[in-house]
């Protein structure tokens, strides 16, 4: 029996969740920007029919954005992450396996599961998850991932579900796509591509093997076997990672080495974060500070502090991110952004514990973490946080047209007022008020 895949794409993510709960968006252009507002980072189909680019700072959009009468939000990722994982526990239901790929995409594979009309089982997916989360998506199945892919972005140009079996309107689709669009190609390698003569996905498909290895290597290779129709890509999951970032650009230039150490705890304990959920522990802490190239005085600088052990606890990396910031800070710098790498990760049943961590202490700093993690996931990022995190944050990033997190905060959820009186049907009486209620 051969390989199906299907590709479960939400259409313009970030405007869909804020859609889902602000309604008079709905039909009206509306932009997300970027980390401090910056660069437009999703569109609505209204906001791309006006000539809104992807990518653009939004500063040389502004007249546009005017005469268009464009809504403009900042970014939320608390909200957008909920949604994300509700829509993921949906496709669940549905398929007996959930292969995450992004934010906003997955792959289904779909052998075993004895579907007979595969596009009504788009549509039902399309359905369902528009029901249960408000989000719209659509739909793409082939016999491997990257064919799905394909169908995928074609179906969002038609009907929303597009079904690749045929093999004459598989060469159709392909030749019709610009090799560049090919899932792992990008610019640079399609460049290479149409140098040796292969400018779409059917000249890939056709292309020689010698050749293709030639100027991708055996992943160029993978590909062309992918649209032939041979499944050569392994199961897609989000593997354990061997370093974690986390970073920011300031809303403003920080000069003080007080507000440096407080961006830093703040990136350490998002860090910190992630690394528990993986379940591992981190060895080596670097810390990094930058003016950026084109303000004032120019300087940079990175650190590595090396732990004594392996740790995932967010007070040690915080305590060693600020030893690092005593290495490398210089006053009379005006500094745009900061930075934590956590690397040197292990597994904490790989961590060798020292004569004076007795494991007893390290099971209940498991347990304190443990239940820290769960009451910020359940009652919203930050309801408990470290004080060395600060209490303004005069240099958190710029979010001045930032949506409720109407999902992750009890004090932002949505506000339902009743303003008029409804009438009891059984008793003829007026009930009620104008009151506001959750």
């Amino acid at each position: 029996m051969n390989s199906l895949f299907a590709l479960v794409d939400c259409n313009n993510f970030y405007v869909s969740c804020e859609r889902v709960f602000n309604p008079r968006l709905l039909g009206k252009p509306v932009v997300i920007l970027s980390n401090n507002d910056g660069c437009i980072v999703s569109r609505s189909n209204e906001a791309k029919r006006a000539g809104i680019s992807m990518g653009v700072p939004v500063y040389q959009c502004h007249e546009l954005i005017r005469r268009m009468g464009v809504r403009v939000l900042s970014s939320n990722y608390a909200l957008y992450g909920d949604m994300s994982d509700r829509v993921m526990e949906t496709l669940r239901t549905l398929a007996p396996e959930v292969e995450v790929y992004s934010i906003d995409e997955a792959f289904l594979p779909l052998d075993g599961m004895k579907l007979k009309d595969l596009a009504a089982f788009g549509e039902r997916i399309r359905r369902i998850v528009r029901q249960w989360t408000g989000i719209p998506v659509t739909v793409g199945v082939a016999s491997t991932r990257t064919l799905a892919k394909i169908a995928c972005a074609r179906a969002k140009n038609t009907s929303g579900v597009l079904v690749v079996e045929d093999g004459s309107m598989t060469a159709e689709i392909l030749a019709a796509t610009p090799v560049e669009e090919v899932w792992g190609i990008g610019d640079r390698s399609g460049l290479k591509l149409r140098k040796a003569g292969m400018e779409t996905a059917l000249d890939l498909r056709n292309g020689q093997d010698n050749l293709i290895r030639k100027v991708l290597h055996v992943t160029g290779l993978r590909t062309a076997y992918e649209l032939r129709g041979k499944s050569s890509i392994e199961s897609i999951r989000i593997a354990d990672k061997k370093a974690i970032m986390c970073s920011r650009s300031f809303g403003r230039p920080v000069e003080e080495k007080n507000e440096l150490r407080e961006g830093l705890a703040y990136h350490a304990t998002r860090a910190c974060e992630k690394l528990r959920r993986q379940g591992a522990a981190a060895g080596l802490v670097t810390v990094f500070i930058d003016t950026g190239r084109f303000r004032g005085k120019v300087y940079s600088a990175s650190t590595t502090v090396t732990l004594t052990e392996p740790d995932f606890d967010t007070a040690v990396i915080i305590r060693a991110a600020g030893e690092g910031l005593e290495r490398i800070f210089r006053s009379g710098f005006l500094y745009l952004k900061s930075g934590v790498l956590l690397s040197g990760i292990v597994g904490l049943d790989q961590v060798q514990q020292n004569l004076f961590t007795p494991g007893r202490g390290a099971e209940k700093k498991r347990n304190l973490y443990k239940a820290v993690d769960l009451i910020n996931s359940r009652f919203g990022r930050d309801s408990l946080r470290p004080a060395a995190t600060g209490l303004s944050r005069k240099w958190a990033m710029k979010r001045k047209m930032c949506s409720p997190r109407y999902t992750t905060v009890w004090g932002e959820i949505p506000l339902i007022r009743d303003r008029g009186r409804i009438k009891n049907r059984q008793t003829g009486k007026m009930i009620g008020d104008s009151s506001g209620f959750r």
